[in-house]
């Protein structure tokens, strides 16, 4: 598997842990930035790629994060083929998938408790899409 991550400078101590976490799984990653926290960015320039690289097939999934984590999501969904979702605990993080097939977590770090981010992550790797009823409304998002 591979997962592409990204982050502005509110979110990059996060991404580097989100980063070693996935390296724990045997997961390649691919970092599209911030590469410091010692600037302010504008975070679309760093989430967007993430984005791409999932609708484009060059990662399996993203997951970028953000001081609120809303502007992360908000950019994410604007790209064919991306379903991300804004989580905050490790429940939420498994139903974005079974529910709703998400292929992008998008994280906060000003409202995210540190010792949640390894829940957070694993719950949403283990997790698996339902369908079913699920299936048809996951269709309709992607349809319009």
């Amino acid at each position: 598997m591979k997962i592409s991550v990204g982050s502005d400078h509110a979110g990059f101590k996060y991404k580097e842990i989100i980063k070693r976490l996935l390296g724990e799984h045997g997961i390649e990653v691919i970092d599209c930035g911030v590469f410091s926290d010692n600037y302010s960015v504008d975070y679309p320039d760093f989430i967007r790629p993430v984005a791409l690289d999932v609708a484009e097939m060059k990662a399996d999934k993203g997951i970028g994060v953000c001081g609120s984590g809303i502007g992360v999501s908000i950019v994410a969904n604007k790209v064919n083929g991306v379903r991300a979702a804004l989580v905050l605990n490790k429940e939420m993080a498994a139903l974005s998938v079974k529910h709703n097939n998400s292929n992008f977590l998008a994280i906060s770090q000003l409202f995210t408790s540190e010792n949640d981010l390894p829940g957070i992550i694993n719950a949403w790797l283990e997790a698996s899409f339902e369908g079913g009823r699920h299936e048809r409304r996951v269709k309709k998002i992607e349809n319009g």
